[in-house]
């Protein structure tokens, strides 16, 4: 599908291009959008590249790069509409789309994915919450009563399920996502603590903040170190 905008000057459409984009810049439109966002909320209508880029915490040149593959320059003097440039990024990540999320797991982090209630103004509903533990089926998260996960299929098809969250354990989270995979899930962000198997036409995304926590500890234990010059070599 290509996507078409108004036209605008310094502004051109987002077209197939934009499935193109490396991962990093994508990576970093979501900080963008982030910026824009909040700009959007202090009532700024115009923003230089320069304001944006220390907005999101990278130099200017790299910024333009980025919104280059959105064919998005900005007028030279002028800047960037900052609500035009808000669209035009939430086009290029698909956020105009209709995403209805299912949540596998009840727990305290299914709970809490639940209940956020930032997901709704990005573009994501929360359309469904499963769990294997009967004593937990049928109780209300928020607005949604959870589901037994027996029943994926039939529930994934009647709320037009469209992307899912693995909130398990290791052990189920395979069969899980098998099951999702089969039901014609291709977008999964996982949670489960395991490297999880998926087709290729597949996008799956893992989360694991045990690993995030251990990257950041190896960081703040170098930054605590002295200085102790160059290691030498064993003799």
């Amino acid at each position: 599908m290509t996507v078409t905008t108004p036209d605008r000057p310094g502004l051109h459409p987002v077209d197939e291009a934009a499935r193109h984009i490396p991962p990093a810049s994508v990576a970093r439109l979501t900080i963008y959008l982030r910026a824009l966002n909040s700009l959007l909320a202090e009532g700024i209508e115009r923003v230089s590249s320069e304001e944006l880029a220390d907005a999101a915490g990278v130099n200017s040149p790299k910024l333009r790069k980025d919104l280059s593959y959105l064919g998005s320059y900005g007028t030279r003097g002028v800047g960037y509409d900052v609500q035009y440039l808000n669209r035009q990024i939430s086009v290029a990540l698909g956020l105009t789309l209709d995403w209805r999320v299912a949540i596998l797991g009840a727990g305290n982090l299914g709970r809490a994915l639940a209940g956020y209630s930032g997901f709704g103004s990005r573009g994501f509903e929360i359309v469904a919450l499963f769990d294997a533990d009967q004593l937990v089926v049928g109780s209300e998260v928020g607005y949604l009563r959870v589901s037994a996960v027996d029943d994926l299929e039939a529930v994934l098809e009647r709320t037009r399920t469209n992307m899912a969250v693995l909130a398990v354990p290791a052990a189920v989270a395979q069969e899980l996502c098998d099951r999702l995979v089969a039901a014609g899930i291709s977008s999964i962000l996982s949670f489960a603590p395991v490297v999880l198997q998926v087709p290729p036409h597949v996008q799956l995304r893992k989360v694991d903040m045990s690993t995030e926590l251990q990257i950041l500890a190896y960081h703040a234990q170098r930054a605590q170190e002295p200085d102790l010059g160059p290691v030498s070599r064993a003799q």
